[in-house]
């Protein structure tokens, strides 16, 4: 399974012969150990180890990798350390040319998309920007020598693809889990949807329940749990299909896209339906803002805990004047409480009424893996959550 699954990755990549790479996740964890491990040994690859994630941005200027494979949050991370660098330049003409060149790059990667055409015209634009402002901005991140950028994990939000499309990177997104020995799906250079996870491998088999269920058959899963035959009961069915416990879309052209996870969606006391992934990447598009849980199963409306984002705030705070640096006090500070504010209203605008939050709190401390709030792959931990902030949650819904 797993030579089967690392075929499967080296025929969708496009890099070059002994490509360098950086390993910071857990060893553990199926995405690392089918791209730092058992691929780099197909390609001869140079693997950097990152054994601290905080160290990820300055390892990435050291290195320049060929290939860098993000999880959604250290995408969203980078794309905010970005967006409070541009918002903090007061040189109009500065800040004119590079939302220029970024509009180029998008609309040089979006020409590309599944469906689309690059013409003469957008690629020519695309090559002016990136030599005059792009090549140097992904200099700085240490991305410019990146020929494959991927993300897994959880779903990459759209508009974090679509900022780094700005810049000239295509983003592909992926899918698969530890049962499925890694990836069954990818968006791929040729075949791309930003948005989607991609249309599965050949060889996987992939359909939705009635449910909306995502479920998968192939080579590379599972044949169940050592020792454990309720569990593997579960997991697969009668007729070999893997229960992934994701609920998810399919389009016309088989692009898949991911919801949320089955067990994790809300349903209101009014009878809906909702995604909190959806309400939580609209809230965290804004860079203040570096995590957010939105909740509301079995309540009559959705609230939301928002922390800010600890490398973000201070920057935003100086360049608005705000002598405070401690997110403690950031946290309530007029001036922040009133822009989140208006984050919220901005997410707002962009969801139907019952996906709305009414009520929301700014909390005082950042989310981290060693709070236990996220795991060692920066995911949230909705239960975690929802009972260390439980008088905060009650308090949206009594105060």
């Amino acid at each position: 399974m797993v030579l089967h699954e690392a075929e499967m990755v080296e025929r969708s990549s496009v890099l070059p012969e002994h490509p360098a790479g950086i390993s910071y996740l857990p060893f553990a964890h199926i995405a690392d150990r089918v791209l730092s491990y058992y691929l780099p040994v197909r390609l001869a690859s140079h693997v950097h180890f990152c054994p601290d994630p905080a160290q990820l941005t300055s390892v990435l200027g050291a290195v320049r990798p060929h290939s860098f494979f993000g999880v959604p949050r250290v995408w969203e991370k980078i794309m905010a350390g970005i967006q409070a660098v541009l918002s903090a330049e007061r040189d109009e003409a500065k800040k004119r040319a590079v939302a220029a060149a970024l509009d180029a790059g998008r609309a040089y990667v979006t020409a590309q998309e599944h469906g689309g055409t690059l013409t003469p015209e957008i690629a020519e634009a695309f090559e002016r920007a990136d030599q005059a402002v792009l090549t140097p901005m992904r200099a700085l991140l240490g991305l410019d020598r990146v020929l494959q950028a991927s993300s897994a994990a959880a779903p990459l939000p759209v508009e974090v693809a679509r900022f780094f499309a700005g810049l000239g990177l295509k983003i592909f997104d992926a899918y698969g889990m530890t049962e499925t020995t890694g990836a069954i799906t990818a968006n791929l250079a040729d075949s791309f949807k930003l948005g989607t996870v991609g249309r599965p491998f050949p060889g996987v088999e992939l359909k939705l329940a009635d449910d909306g269920e995502i479920l998968v058959r192939g080579a590379t899963c599972t044949p169940g749990y050592l020792d454990r035959p309720d569990a593997t009961a579960d997991l697969i069915d009668s007729d070999g299909w893997v229960h992934t416990g994701d609920v998810g879309r399919l389009d016309g052209d088989g692009f898949l896209t991911v919801v949320d996870r089955k067990k994790e969606l809300i349903i209101t006391a009014g009878g809906e339906n909702i995604a909190p992934s959806l309400v939580e990447n609209r809230l965290k598009e804004h860079p203040l803002i570096g995590q957010a849980l939105a909740f509301g199963d079995r309540r009559p409306y959705v609230i939301a805990l928002i922390t800010l984002d600890g490398e973000v705030a201070p920057v935003w705070a100086a360049a608005h004047g705000i002598e405070a640096t401690d997110l403690a006090a950031l946290a309530d500070h007029p001036l922040v409480l009133e822009e989140v504010a208006r984050a919220v209203e901005d997410a707002n605008a962009r969801l139907a009424r019952v996906q709305q939050v009414k009520r929301w709190r700014l909390l005082t401390a950042e989310w981290t893996a060693e709070s236990e709030e996220l795991t060692p792959t920066l995911k949230l931990k909705r239960r975690v959550v929802h009972t260390k902030y439980a008088a905060d949650i009650d308090a949206l819904y009594t105060g």
